[in-house]
């Protein structure tokens, strides 16, 4: 049974494009996310505003635990990289570890045209949501590229000409066949 890791920013399409994968892929998928809002019986926002980020952090790596166990396509949460446990989960378990990205401007918009993006998409810094996407960018980046066996530019085409690059990339690289030693 195939096993993939999609990880990015917030909107990104990485839950999207993790059901055309496993669509293809013939397996399952899961959004961490989803998930995770699952366990804790609510929506994140409501969480981080009840118990605190850190709160938060932590069942995200329980979760992700979790879902590393299980075979299929994976999508994480956009935060999941600022934990250091998790990055060693994604580079031990995780593997091949797609990153699919964004500009900034990209992911405002998409953000802002969501309309679940006030309910479930918590602003983590106390400001608007969309106005700190920049900064969280910024410091993330280096997180994805660190864990990342291949990037995806998430912004320019659709989600299932997303998903056709990530097959082709599967089929053919040898990084993509599974944990580097």
């Amino acid at each position: 049974m195939p096993r993939i890791t999609l990880i990015g920013y917030r909107g990104t399409g990485k839950s999207t494009v993790a059901g055309i994968l496993a669509r293809h892929l013939d397996c399952p998928w899961h959004d961490a996310d989803a998930v995770l809002e699952t366990r804790i019986g609510g929506t994140i926002a409501a969480f981080i505003r009840e118990r605190g980020e850190p709160a938060f952090r932590d069942e995200e790596v329980a979760v992700l635990r979790e879902l590393l166990e299980q075979p299929g396509v994976l999508a994480t949460g956009g935060g999941v990289v600022l934990r250091a446990e998790n990055r060693e989960l994604l580079r031990r378990r995780g593997r091949p570890v797609a990153w699919l990205e964004a500009p900034a401007d990209v992911l405002r918009w998409r953000l802002a045209a969501d309309p679940a993006t006030a309910d479930r998409r918590p602003a983590l810094s106390g400001a608007d949501p969309l106005a700190e996407i920049e900064e969280a960018l910024h410091t993330r980046e280096p997180l994805y590229r660190e864990c990342a066996d291949a990037v995806f530019d998430a912004a320019s085409d659709a989600p299932h000409s997303v998903a056709a690059r990530i097959l082709d990339w599967l089929a053919t690289a040898p990084s993509a066949r599974g944990p580097r030693a």
